[in-house]
């Protein structure tokens, strides 16, 4: 709607023209105006001359040596400064935001990185205190439904969507490991067959679940079948049934927190575990990321192993 209001004023580079304008109205004189643009005064002349055409009306008025500005001119000279005072706004916004300054990052993750994420976020929030930050988390199918609706920045998953729609950056490991409560016969021993875990009632994650898809391949790769004892829908719940004694489980050691070992748990010393894994960075191909998520990006490779290291050292 706008741009049919303001179309002649966009076929002929009227930026130039209009800071031509601009200093030869201020200065009230051609010849000042271009020595401050390092202009030649014909040039500065063509320029004014051409505006004038586009706006269809006199702009100035030469009495003597000086310009005098026509009411038109007047008109102009005064959008001119509110037009310039607005780019220089923009522009410290702009630089704000290339300096980090403020800015804002939407970051989306699965319910498994709820212990680590919020961490990274904290320690690039100490950073860069003035970017604004919203944190999405939601299971993966979820999650894949934002990614293709790009509503966030930047998407951190356990296991990635595939497909060409979509770019995705390793980040970090994401080792799986196999949880049973902390007095379950089998924390005890070592070098734990994986038939003999495959025994146990188990707790599965609902259908969809990235953790569950794991798990089924780390079974099927057995040529073995789980014994599902009860299929659950995020991992504290899978946690409490574990703690409650329903069973063991498949999960990341991120899921639990990061500590060296989580209370009431143990971490079965299952023949081949942990079974290594990655989170990645996902957005959308085509996607333009903003300067502050591709710091956030940056800022994540060199700081997350340090932030899981305690956890990571002990598998």
């Amino acid at each position: 709607m706008h741009q049919a209001r303001i179309r002649r004023y966009l076929k002929h580079g009227m930026l130039p023209q209009l800071s031509v304008f601009e200093a030869v109205a201020r200065h009230g004189s051609f010849t000042r105006a271009a020595e401050e643009l390092y202009m030649a005064q014909p040039t500065v002349s063509i320029q004014i001359r051409k505006l004038t055409d586009t706006i269809g009306l006199p702009l100035h008025e030469q009495i003597g040596k000086r310009v005098h500005l026509t009411e038109a001119g007047r008109a102009l000279y005064g959008a001119c400064q509110d037009l310039f005072q607005r780019i220089v706004q923009a522009e410290d916004t702009l630089s704000d935001l290339r300096g980090l300054k403020s800015g804002r990052l939407r970051l989306a993750v699965t319910t498994t990185g709820i212990h680590f994420v919020p961490r990274l976020l904290a320690r690039f929030s100490e950073n860069h205190p003035g970017v604004e930050i919203s944190l999405q988390i939601h299971r993966r199918e979820a999650l894949i439904e934002r990614l293709a609706r790009n509503e966030d920045d930047l998407s951190i998953f356990a296991n990635p969507p595939e497909g060409a729609d979509y770019i995705t950056q390793r980040l970090l490991p994401n080792p799986m490991v196999a949880f049973a409560r902390a007095d379950h016969p089998l924390a005890r021993e070592k070098r734990i067959a994986f038939a003999r875990f495959a025994g146990e009632p188990y707790i599965m994650r609902e259908p969809g679940s990235g953790t569950r898809l794991v798990a089924e391949q780390i079974f099927t790769a057995h040529g073995l079948s789980p014994r599902t004892r009860m299929e659950l829908s995020t991992n504290e719940c899978v946690k409490e049934a574990i703690l409650a004694g329903l069973g063991v489980s498949i999960l990341s050691r991120h899921t639990l927190g990061l500590e060296t070992e989580p209370p009431g748990l143990a971490v079965l010393d299952v023949e081949g575990f942990p079974v290594e894994r990655h989170w990645h960075f996902v957005y959308p191909v085509g996607k333009q990321l903003s300067v502050v998520a591709q710091a956030f990006m940056e800022f994540t490779r060199n700081a997350a192993g340090t932030l899981a290291a305690g956890s990571q050292n002990q598998l």
